[in-house]
């Protein structure tokens, strides 16, 4: 699992330390499951090019193979059973890789939306980018504990 966004969190921000702890336990937490994170790309457009640019910028992190899912408010939504069970599917159909992409301020190109393998929504409402990746790291984690039974998903 990987993930890609657009921006970058400071170093010592709220934001950074909650994305670091969730991945952190991803990692211990998926490693039981044959799942493990492959690291985190953040992309900036320094040319100001806009969403097409930053969406080349995104194309050229993903990993040759990757499925693609893009963090979009028009996604699907689910439950977070329904997301671990989705990550499963794709680890038992052989899926090598899934990147999660998350755009900039605008949002995600079109073109790129249109690439996914998959468009997930958080709900209606639109949520900053640093947010989104605080809840994709804390989704993963959560997605991995109701896989492996652990109690940190209650139902």
């Amino acid at each position: 699992m990987h993930l890609r966004a657009v921006g970058r969190l400071a170093g010592r921000s709220e934001e950074r330390a909650l994305v670091d702890d969730y991945l952190a336990r991803f990692g211990q937490t998926g490693r039981g499951l044959g799942w493990r994170f492959g690291g985190e790309t953040e992309v900036e457009d320094k040319k100001n090019g806009g969403m097409a640019a930053e969406a080349a910028l995104l194309r050229a992190s993903i990993p040759a193979g990757s499925l693609i899912v893009c963090l979009d408010e028009r996604g699907v939504l689910m439950s977070s059973p329904e997301f671990s069970r989705k990550l499963q599917a794709w680890a038992d159909q052989g899926v090598p890789d899934v990147s999660f992409v998350i755009g900039g301020a605008d949002g995600i190109d079109p073109s790129l939306r249109a690439q996914a393998d998959a468009l997930l929504s958080f709900g209606k409402m639109v949520w900053p980018h640093k947010l989104v990746r605080v809840m994709v790291a804390e989704q993963l984690y959560r997605a991995a504990s109701i896989i492996a039974g652990s109690p940190y998903h209650r139902d």
